[in-house]
């Protein structure tokens, strides 16, 4: 079977891209997808009487229009609820805002002392020279109490102990802790600094955040392939083919499943494929807990190493005659004797090693030589919000429509 394109994957990526080449008459496309579902890691699961994200927290947070716009052509904006993020931290016993620079004010008179004696000579205010490794780089950043209390461990449970095999170039979001700001936030009570991103965000009125994508999988029906796993890709002649023998071929190739999933690549140079093996990533656990917790929280982040998971997302607060809430666990914390409701996400977070970004700007550009391309948290090996490939994907497809 012969298409102008072919999308590998039927998340968020390939859902708008291939939503997109539909709208501008572009019909001579196939969107292959191995589950029996469209939605990828922003699934949602009725469970005890409402939904639940089987992926994670995901939710509608785009500060770009163009993506509003687009989206909401599928879901209308009346559909969804419109919230504050409230966010927290737990921190020995203590619950605080996120983020945690901003409002350790919150915090009792002898902690604002510890942290604020901390950042003051934090490496990044005293000028110290910056560190290249990820633990090192984070106690620079942040100071010594910020980084023992929170970022430590809790990367440590979302990603796992070995810290130093990630890279420190995409900690740059991270704020520098401004040591004056930080007292004036203690003497005043108030945040100070900068507001940090994602702080509103929508979400469905009656159902998760899957129902979204659904529907983005229901307006293309007639060009979806479901229960069909992608075993082999060649490059040269632009070929996939499934576990079950089935074959395609295509001008483009589109590609949001990860890299390190396919059983065989063909075509590719062998220092390409070896490095590709060197993508290392994380896999969780969602875990539904049936009993109401009193906050007006929307998530809370745990960083305490006692407790397995790194985060909660609690649905009443978010979704409607809903009750109880999610946890979030790195696999290789989970206890698998629990008798709750749990889902597994093999492939979760992208980890930013140190060689990741040779490893994917030497892969996209070869592939992209062959009219293949990387689309995505997994095409493009990247920690993307939904919202960010929406966008990256309405790029591409106005791109690949004007060859």
């Amino acid at each position: 079977m012969r298409y102008k394109y072919i999308i590998l994957g039927a998340g968020h990526a390939g859902l708008t891209i291939a939503n997109y080449l539909k709208e501008n008459n572009e019909n001579n496309f196939i969107l292959i997808e191995k589950e029996n579902e469209c939605g990828g890691l922003c699934r949602s699961k009725y469970v005890d009487d409402a939904y639940i994200d089987i992926g994670g927290g995901h939710f509608l947070d785009a500060d770009n229009d163009e993506v509003y716009k687009f989206l909401f052509k599928y879901m209308p904006e009346i559909e969804w609820s419109k919230f504050d993020r409230i966010s927290k931290i737990e921190l020995n016993g203590e619950y605080i805002d996120h983020p945690i620079e901003a409002n350790i004010w919150q915090l009792s008179q002898e902690l604002q002392v510890e942290y604020l004696k901390s950042i003051a000579i934090a490496g990044c205010n005293i000028k110290n020279p910056k560190p290249e490794k990820f633990v090192e780089w984070i106690y620079w950043k942040l100071g010594e109490k910020i980084a023992s209390d929170y970022m430590i461990p809790y990367n440590q449970k979302m990603f796992g102990d070995d810290l130093n095999d990630l890279g420190t170039y995409w900690l740059e979001k991270l704020p520098s802790v401004s040591f004056d700001e930080t007292l004036l936030s203690c003497l005043n009570k108030r945040a100070y600094g900068k507001e940090p991103g994602h702080t509103r965000f929508y979400y469905p009125k009656n159902f998760g955040y899957g129902e979204l994508w659904n529907r983005m999988g229901k307006n293309i029906i007639n060009n979806l392939a479901l229960n069909k796993k992608v075993s082999r890709l060649n490059v040269l002649s632009k070929k996939i083919e499934t576990d079950s023998r089935e074959k395609y071929e295509a001008e483009y190739i589109i590609s949001t499943i990860p890299w390190i999933c396919y059983d065989e690549i063909v075509g590719v140079p062998d220092e390409i494929i070896n490095s590709i093996k060197k993508l290392k990533f994380s896999s969780t656990i969602i875990e539904y807990i049936n009993h109401n917790i009193e906050t007006d929280a929307h998530w809370i982040y745990y960083p305490n190493l006692d407790k397995k998971y790194h985060r909660i997302l609690l649905r009443s607060n978010f979704l409607a005659n809903s009750k109880g809430y999610w946890t979030e666990t790195n696999k290789n914390r989970f206890d698998y004797t629990t008798k709750n409701f749990y889902f597994e996400n093999e492939y979760a977070y992208p980890l930013n090693t140190i060689e990741k970004p040779k490893i994917m700007n030497d892969l996209l550009n070869y592939m992209k030589k062959h009219n293949i391309y990387g689309l995505g948290r997994w095409g493009e090996h990247n920690h993307y919000n939904s919202d960010k490939v929406v966008k990256l994907a309405i790029d591409l497809g106005k791109k690949l429509l004007k060859k």
